[in-house]
């Protein structure tokens, strides 16, 4: 298999050169530090971004069509490729239109920031699954809970032992809650499943104006994105923009556990050297997931599968 080029700010200058015209050389520069980067600012007006491998080319292709189909149906922006094609053989590009607005990791959202929200998770819930189904986007089944909750609390004891989490937080995960927390059958929508703060974009007034990467988008768990919007907003907000898009506390519950759980685990991981992610923003993301919540303190789960509040 032949090895695909370093991308270079020369071999990205020559390739914006020859999409957007012009005698002017754009500036260009990586978004972020790495050997190979794979994203380019160019200009303030675009965003280049560059497959490293043919399954991310795949992706990628797939991304572009999925954009097309959410587009119309989505109360926000989301980012409209300027071109797109090949900058080696096999391997895909595109150059898209910057949107307006700055980084959800360093902009607060307000309380019609949540409304925007919630109007986001009603519409992506309602794209027709068979119309993302055609378009090849995968499915993916629900993720176990009790394996995640054992994960996690092996995960928070090393965490209490380096004085980076509480052992005696008064939320916990039990095993019967795990169980009662279970994904329903034939819940399966389009899930963004990267509702993350640097893809969301957010104006200064707090209002989100748009949605970034969606190349992991699935079929699957509605959780996963409240889960998202848990580490970026914090519970509290996730659940008030959930509960406005009309889901019940089952599933504002079990979005609320996965994103505490994987916070635990990604946390004790880089503390133990097993990845590369920075410690601050997972820390940040720790101290927004485990935020208390009414909603858990006053819902009762019960065994048929409906919501009752004690409140």
């Amino acid at each position: 298999m032949t090895q695909a080029p370093t991308p270079t700010a020369d071999s990205v200058r020559r390739l914006v050169s020859s999409l957007l015209g012009g005698s002017a050389q754009p500036d260009v520069r990586p978004v972020a530090a790495g050997p190979e980067p794979a994203t380019w600012w160019v200009g303030s007006r675009h965003v280049l971004r560059l497959a490293p491998d043919r399954e991310a080319a795949l992706r990628q292709r797939r991304e572009l069509r999925l954009r097309e189909l959410v587009r119309p149906r989505l109360p926000v922006a989301v980012p409209a490729s300027v071109a797109h094609g090949e900058w080696s053989p096999g391997l895909t590009y595109t150059l898209d239109a910057k949107l307006p607005g700055g980084s959800g990791e360093d902009h607060d959202v307000s309380a019609l920031g949540e409304a925007d929200l919630a109007a986001l998770l009603t519409a992506v819930r309602e794209v027709p699954v068979r119309q993302a189904d055609a378009l090849g986007v995968p499915r993916s089944a629900p993720r176990s809970l009790e394996a995640l909750r054992g994960a996690a609390e092996r995960a928070a004891g090393r965490l209490a032992e380096a004085d980076e989490f509480d052992p005696a937080r008064p939320e916990r995960l039990t095993r019967q809650a795990a169980a009662q927390l279970g994904a329903q059958p034939g819940s399966a929508v389009l899930v963004h499943h990267g509702l993350t703060g640097e893809h969301l974009v957010v104006a200064a007034d707090g209002r989100v104006r748009g949605v970034l990467g969606w190349a992991d988008a699935v079929l699957g768990d509605p959780a996963e994105d409240i889960a998202g919007l848990a580490l970026s907003v914090g519970s509290p907000a996730a659940v008030r923009a959930a509960t406005l898009a009309g889901y019940g506390a089952r599933p504002c519950l079990r979005g609320l556990w996965l994103a505490r759980c994987d916070t635990v685990v990604a946390l004790a991981d880089a503390l133990a050297g097993r990845s590369g992610t920075a410690l601050a923003p997972l820390r940040t993301r720790l101290r927004r997931a485990w935020e208390p919540i009414l909603l858990e303190r006053v819902t009762e789960l019960r065994e048929d599968g409906t919501d009752a509040s004690t409140a």
